[in-house]
């Protein structure tokens, strides 16, 4: 019976914010204005945040970014013995390091190991807990990206450069451009 409740309640949740929500992320993925903590970032970055790119670019930036993500993981994993909050863990083996960095950036989050016996505090809060955000958001640039060009709707060029992914990254917290400054 518990469960019951639990789904009704749930499901009344989400009829009631289906409407606000759905409106407060259209006007947050438009791309329309930018924070001027965005427009700095742009400008020190050389980004144009209101140039269109094809789908050639945008697949890049996106693989760019997924690298550079599963670089600065690898690196946190297996340097961790000199960095700090490290709790006294060595670094990783270079394997599971790999695996580490691999899965924590795909968003699928597997782990071969006891995370409190093998990772300190600057891994899984710098690495394995940003990871964990943004590849979510890097799934929502993909779905941003995909769902016009699916449903036959998408112009020539159906991806920008800056806004969308900082939009669909970070717009409902703090808007952080994860993948337009890549390429």
């Amino acid at each position: 019976m518990a469960g019951w409740l639990q789904a009704l309640l749930l499901l009344a949740v989400l009829v009631a914010v289906h409407v606000p929500l759905g409106d407060y992320l259209a006007r947050t993925l438009d791309g329309g204005s930018h924070w001027r903590a965005e427009r700095l970032l742009y400008r020190v970055c050389g980004i144009d945040p209101d140039r269109e790119q094809d789908w050639k670019h945008y697949f890049t930036a996106l693989m760019a970014f997924s690298l550079m993500s599963v670089l600065a993981l690898f690196g946190l994993c297996t340097c961790q013995q000199w960095l700090p909050w490290s709790l006294g863990h060595r670094g990783m083996p270079w394997q599971l390091a790999l695996n580490t960095a691999v899965s924590f950036t795909t968003n699928t989050s597997w782990q071969n190991y006891a995370g409190e016996t093998t990772t300190g505090h600057l891994a899984v809060m710098a690495g394995l807990g940003v990871q964990a955000f943004a590849s979510a958001a890097v799934g929502m640039c993909v779905g941003l990206a995909l769902i016009p060009a699916w449903s036959g709707a998408a112009p020539p060029t159906w991806a920008t450069s800056g806004s969308t992914c900082s939009a669909a990254s970070c717009g409902c917290c703090c808007r952080w451009p994860p993948s337009s400054g890549c390429c």
